[in-house]
């Protein structure tokens, strides 16, 4: 039972040092980010993106985004992505062919439009699954729109 202690604590010491882990963030964290964003995104920055916990292969991130300012259409190529809409309103679009492609890394493409496609709108409260493969982009932010956007690479979830 001691070795099972000293062997947990032990473990818990080097999760707490990794500064690849975070496993929580308080809601008061997530107003504090929510106002950072408001307050250093550039006035023609799309999408102001912040980590709101990771431990690979899994992360998951705070993006907000304002009225007139489309962000670009994208592919995970291997990462699926659940996206709940913390605030605000705009339209959502999946499925279609990206145009105008250009690879942004060796998993992820973006492009300047969808071409068809499903468009809806969402808003406060809303979530979305994307599989992977699938083009996506939210155009038509009306004010602000903050969402959670959790990755799950493909093959890594648990039977």
């Amino acid at each position: 039972m001691r070795l099972l202690v000293t062997l947990l604590g032990a473990a818990a010491a080097v999760f707490a040092q990794d500064p690849a882990v975070k496993t929580f963030t308080s809601a008061a964290e997530v107003a504090g980010m929510i106002s950072k964003a408001k307050n250093e995104r550039k006035p023609d920055q799309a999408n102001y993106i912040q980590r709101l916990l990771q431990e690979a292969p899994y992360s998951v991130n705070l993006e907000y985004r304002v009225q007139g300012i489309d962000t670009t259409p994208n592919v995970h190529e291997v990462d699926a992505e659940i996206i709940y809409v913390v605030d605000g309103a705009a339209t959502f679009t999946t499925g279609g062919k990206l145009v105008g492609e250009k690879r942004l890394n060796p998993t992820n493409v973006t492009g300047s439009s969808i071409q068809g496609g499903s468009r809806r709108r969402i808003a406060k409260g809303d979530f979305c699954l994307v599989p992977e493969n699938t083009p996506h982009g939210f155009t038509e932010t009306e004010g602000t729109l903050v969402i959670m956007s959790v990755h799950v690479p493909k093959g890594s979830a648990k039977p």
